[in-house]
């Protein structure tokens, strides 16, 4: 792939997930506003994060770290991909469609064993309600995952990055409908018990759309799926062989949430907390991260596999330039003004300022890592174009231990902010032990003169732009919090924020502007 259709490639990818995450927003706007932090909101959260993190280990993790650099092998050398690729569709829909019975049957289970501190109260009957209706989705989204792969090999990405808009879509439509029809129809029941039992149905039919979409779209490409009964060839070996690491190594981020989850289930509203701060820095993680992740990934196995050693730097290196030059300044905004943008775009209805306060240090601490949850994006593709899961994998093994200890030791002293925190530390941990693993991976791993230069003044053009956030802030204090004008105060500081960052980063040579352009006009 050439520089050129890689970077249109991301930008193609980060646009639709951009949508996506706007939808998000809505979506956690209106959870946060109907919901608030109390049982349901919180019994409803853990139901839908137990198919998510197990789609992080199958599809995700697993299935995509070691699918695509096979499948692109085959693609550049064309040996027969569509065979592989139906055998590899074959393969899953047999074993998660046990795995997703198994799940349902040992729901109560898996409720402990994602937030024991939910026993004993109304929330652990609600979780297991919502999780067996949720569940499978895990099956439905992991095909979605493994022909998004297929999508992407191939240099299609549109329909791959726009299937997570309809999961939004559904949601939005669920609640808003729900909400106006409630009083009607369920007079007699809660609004949040009828809203979190429509959230718990629309989980799985918005899994069954996504499904449809990607399948239209590979069936288009040339690479009709069908289910059949499984076969193990050697190629099916072989992936299974290399995802069984791949799948914590690719899922690591979605493990150390599992324990964050776990210790904030001992604290009243702390899930929600979590999860709404989350979605904040998710936002930016998913633009750049998963754009480049899912682009560099085959880009990076095709060229190792034509032996383009200087092509492969290139690449590595303008995706780590481009994904740290907008991330880098996103996380000193979550540090610089957490509780301004948690107030505007959460505190209402069911959600307090004091939930607010709560997810705001959240949202600081989650920012800190971010840069390191981008890192990883970047690293991790070098490791998987070369076949090679079994060193991420040791290196989760590290950073989970990382995030247990802080996580678990520093609970009882600081509360539920131990669970970010151990994120957090976590995430730069398996960041440094995923660049320490690349010393011997050769040329295409290391920085080039350009990106040593700029990275420097990247980060200064950040910070620089935090002071101004912060000071603009404190001028808009009142528009902020106590005015009806406090979407346009956010908006105006954050454009502020942008333009301060474009100025300063452009005047010290962080980088080029125009570079910006040009690629968002390829």
């Amino acid at each position: 792939m050439k520089p050129i259709k890689l970077i249109s490639g991301m930008l193609t990818v980060g646009v639709w997930t951009l949508l996506s995450r706007v939808m998000g927003f809505v979506r956690d706007i209106l959870i946060a506003g109907y919901l608030g932090a109390g049982p349901v909101a919180q019994a409803f959260l853990i139901a839908f994060s137990l198919p998510n993190m197990f789609r992080r280990f199958f599809a995700e993790g697993a299935f995509n770290m070691a699918f695509v650099p096979m499948f692109s092998k085959k693609l550049e050398g064309g040996d027969d991909p569509e065979t592989f690729a139906q055998d590899a569709f074959a393969g899953m829909a047999f074993l998660l469609t046990g795995f997703t019975v198994l799940g349902i049957i040992a729901m109560p289970l898996l409720v402990t064993a994602m937030a024991s501190g939910f026993r004993g109260d109304a929330r652990f009957d609600l979780a297991v309600t919502y999780g067996n209706l949720a569940f499978p989705y895990i099956l439905f989204i992991s095909l979605a995952a493994l022909l998004s792969g297929v999508l992407n090999a191939t240099g299609r990405f549109v329909a791959a990055a726009a299937a997570p808009v309809l999961l939004n879509i559904i949601f939005v439509a669920a609640m808003l409908s729900t909400a106006a029809l409630a009083p009607r129809f369920f007079a007699q029941t809660s609004q949040e018990n009828v809203i979190g039992l429509t959230l718990a149905w629309a989980v799985p039919i918005a899994g069954l759309a996504q499904l449809a979409l990607v399948w239209i779209a590979a069936r288009r490409a040339g690479f009709s799926m069908a289910l059949r009964r499984p076969r193990m060839t050697p190629d099916l070996k072989k992936l299974l062989i290399i995802a069984g690491p791949a799948a914590l190594a690719g899922g690591v981020v979605q493990i150390n949430l599992l324990i964050g989850r776990q210790v904030a289930s001992y604290f009243d509203g702390a899930v929600a907390w979590l999860n709404y701060a989350d979605r904040l820095y998710q936002l930016p993680l998913g633009v750049v991260a998963i754009a480049i992740g899912v682009v560099l990934l085959p880009d990076l196995s095709r060229k190792l596999q034509a032996g383009d050693t200087a092509g492969g730097q290139d690449a590595f290196n303008r995706a780590t330039e481009l994904s740290l030059a907008l991330t880098i300044p996103a996380s000193v905004a979550l540090i610089a003004i957490p509780l301004p943008l948690i107030s505007v775009l959460f505190q209402r209805g069911a959600f307090t300022f004091t939930d607010a306060q709560a997810t705001a240090w959240a949202v600081a601490i989650y920012g800190a890592g971010l840069p390191a949850f981008v890192l990883q994006k970047t690293l991790q593709p070098l490791y998987f174009a070369r076949g090679d899961t079994k060193t991420p994998f040791y290196f989760a093994l590290a950073s989970l231990a990382i995030n247990t200890v802080i996580a678990i030791g520093l609970a009882p002293l600081i509360g539920f902010t131990a669970a970010a925190w151990g994120t957090t530390l976590a995430g730069w941990g398996m960041a440094a032990l995923l660049w320490w693993g690349t010393r011997n991976m050769g040329m295409a791993t290391q920085f080039n003169a350009q990106t040593r230069t700029r990275l420097p003044r990247i980060i200064t053009a950040a910070l620089l732009m935090g002071a101004a956030l912060y000071g603009g802030s404190v001028l808009l204090n009142a528009a902020l919090y106590d005015s009806a004008w406090r979407i346009l105060a956010l908006a105006g500081l954050c454009v502020f924020g942008i333009l301060s960052y474009g100025g300063i980063g452009q005047s010290i040579g962080a980088f080029r502007l125009q570079d910006f352009k040009a690629a968002l006009r390829r």
